[in-house]
């Protein structure tokens, strides 16, 4: 709580209209933070109300607010060019603050008798250099790309060393390389197919292919038609690349794509950066999560004094000052910029092409697998979650009629099963069939355990609650999440006839999922997973009440008898294995009952 909140809303009252930029200040002085507004007072004010729908970065830079400056300008236009000025000068703590460490990146082609071309970071004297590139990224994927198109090796053998030394490897047998290992190759004409290479590299496919057409044709005019046929399948492979690659000659000519992935604290956001049809360079940066304008505020900060701004930004979603931020850019590169949006072609692939590189980078650092990561992101931009839900707790009611109901319940941890956390329930307050009322009875008994350190598992607060159902699960449980004031993200989980995952449900409407292709593959997991489980336990327990109720059977042993038997035994293997002392002793029988168990058994 800010202590300061009554002084500063009556300094708030007073405040102008105006277009301006506010300056957040702490009690030594200190700026904090720093936002443009529309309407000084009307933005202003919005941080000190009574019950202010903050994210935890915004409450947390409010509470620590002693005082704040404003500057008046004539227009929202000039208020965003000084935020994006006074930000870069005074690097406010609760700002997008980019920091980009890069170091030089080239491509070497080797001084050998049969070159390789790789990827370096440093420069000696054993090759020809190409470069150098800011990025890495760029690097590699361009020496990838050139290696698998001209079939170049890419082992650790060497050449001519260890020419018919062994079986060519499988690199060879799926079209990835020529098999120089097998010494059918002249150092001539490889040579000159890795000077095709990287003339590939410097100019693209559109000349190389003129190049390559140009020597096919020679080598046909002269009857050497062996040749030819390896220059028309080299111009079949380039002409492939250039088809689905996104490193050289892509149809792109200058623009900038911009990806984000996130984990819960922070987003990942990848700039891919296209120039003359190439992929010329790529940042990445890593900011705070928190802000309803993350795009809108990294892009200012980002291009803010550049000049060499492309004419197009593609980005996932359009900011809402957007045509503010277009003005400002056009009038800094001096021609018009277009923020833009891509749904489905080769644009929208260059953009998850961006977005998968975000993705990367947050799980190199987290331990995750890319497609863990942007499934979550997606799920948590297809319910609206403030951040992507790295705890998910899902459940399922399972029973055969009013006998053996349970429930189950699965843990999805970082996008993938957390099996040490699966928790089984059998239902205890219901007596008939009623699905709606065993789901409130099981999530009763595991929220009341939140806090409890007894258990380490039911003690954490799941991040979101999803149920194998439709909304009259939701609305069931809604009420006890209110009852409990317990604030925690729950949908339902609704499948078609053929008993897969159709959409998500809030308890009032229907959300489709089709259209997000890894949050679906994710929910489809989670529902299959929790119906498994709860089933499998249904099943384990009908089976066995089943067989205690054939132990009853026997004169002499009832209820307490069987369970006692079934407890110290624990499975039907056991059960069978004893001797007739052993079954007596366990079950506080007699030796004759003993016997007729034993008759029973075998």
């Amino acid at each position: 709580m800010n202590t300061r909140t009554e002084y500063l809303r009556e300094k708030t009252s007073r405040l102008t209209s105006s277009p301006g930029v506010y300056l957040m200040k702490d009690k030594s002085g200190a700026i904090i933070y720093i936002g443009k507004a529309k309407n000084l007072k009307n933005r202003v004010s919005s941080y000190f109300r009574e019950n202010p729908e903050h994210t935890p970065k915004t409450a947390k830079m409010v509470s620590q607010v002693y005082d704040y400056d404003f500057i008046v300008t004539d227009s929202e236009y000039e208020a965003l060019i000084l935020e994006c000025s006074l930000i870069k000068q005074n690097k406010p703590k609760y700002n997008i603050l980019l920091k980009d460490d890069k170091g030089y990146h080239y491509i070497k082609i080797s001084k050998e008798d049969y070159p390789r071309i790789t990827d370096e970071k440093n420069i000696s004297d054993d090759g020809e250099y190409l470069g150098p590139y800011m990025s890495g990224f760029v690097t590699r994927e361009t020496v990838n790309e050139v290696n698998k198109v001209f079939m170049l090796p890419t082992c650790n053998k060497k050449f001519p060393d260890d020419f018919r030394k062994g079986r060519p490897c499988l690199n060879y047998h799926i079209k990835k390389c020529m098999g120089l290992c097998m010494g059918n190759i002249s150092r001539e004409d490889y040579n000159n197919i890795v000077s095709q290479a990287v003339e590939y590299i410097k100019n693209g496919n559109s000349l190389s292919v003129e190049r390559l057409e140009s020597e096919m044709q020679r080598y046909a005019e002269n009857c050497e038609f062996e040749k030819a046929a390896l220059i028309r399948d080299r111009i079949i492979a380039v002409k492939k690349a250039s088809e689905k690659q996104k490193i050289i000659s892509n149809g792109v000519n200058n623009a900038d794509i911009i990806g984000t992935a996130s984990n819960y604290d922070n987003i990942c956001i990848s700039v891919l950066m296209y120039r003359s049809g190439r992929l010329f360079d790529k940042s990445v940066f890593n900011v705070p999560h928190g802000g309803d304008n993350i795009t809108g505020d990294f892009i200012k900060q980002f291009y803010h004094g550049k000049t060499d701004i492309p004419k197009a930004i593609i980005i996932e979603d359009i900011p809402e000052d957007s045509e503010l931020i277009q003005n400002m850019l056009s009038e800094q590169s001096g021609h018009t910029v277009k923020l833009s949006t891509a749904k489905k072609g080769h644009l929208a692939e260059l953009l998850r092409l961006a977005k998968n590189n975000s993705a990367e980078y947050i799980a190199v650092t987290d331990s995750r697998t890319s497609r863990e990561v942007i499934a979550l992101e997606e799920l948590s931009k297809l319910l609206g979650l403030e951040k992507p839900p790295l705890y998910i707790e899902a459940y399922d009611i399972s029973n055969l009629s009013s006998s053996s109901m349970v429930a189950g319940m699965v843990v999805f941890r970082d996008g993938k099963p957390f099996k040490k956390a699966y928790k089984r329930f059998s239902i205890k307050e219901i007596y008939f069939q009623n699905d709606y009322g065993s789901m409130q009875e099981v999530l009763r008994r595991r929220l009341l355990k939140i806090g409890n350190d007894e258990d380490e598992y039911f003690s954490r607060c799941p991040d979101l609650i999803l149920l194998d159902g439709g909304k009259g699960h939701v609305n069931t449980v809604a009420p006890l999440l209110e009852e409990l004031n317990l604030n925690i993200p729950l949908y339902g989980m609704v499948k078609d006839s053929k008993h897969r995952t159709r959409a998500i449900t809030t308890g009032g409407k229907e959300i489709q999922i089709s259209g997000f292709k890894s949050a679906f593959n994710l929910l489809t997991q989670i529902q299959d997973e929790v119906h498994r489980f709860s089933v499998d336990y249904m099943h384990r327990k009908h089976s066995k009440s089943s067989y205690k109720s054939e132990l009853t059977n026997i004169k002499g042993i009832g209820d307490k008898k069987a369970s006692k038997i079934m407890l110290y035994f624990k499975t039907k293997e056991n059960l069978c294995n004893a001797d007739v002392q052993e079954l007596a002793r366990a079950g506080g029988i007699s030796i004759e009952t003993a016997q007729e168990l034993y008759k029973m058994l075998h």
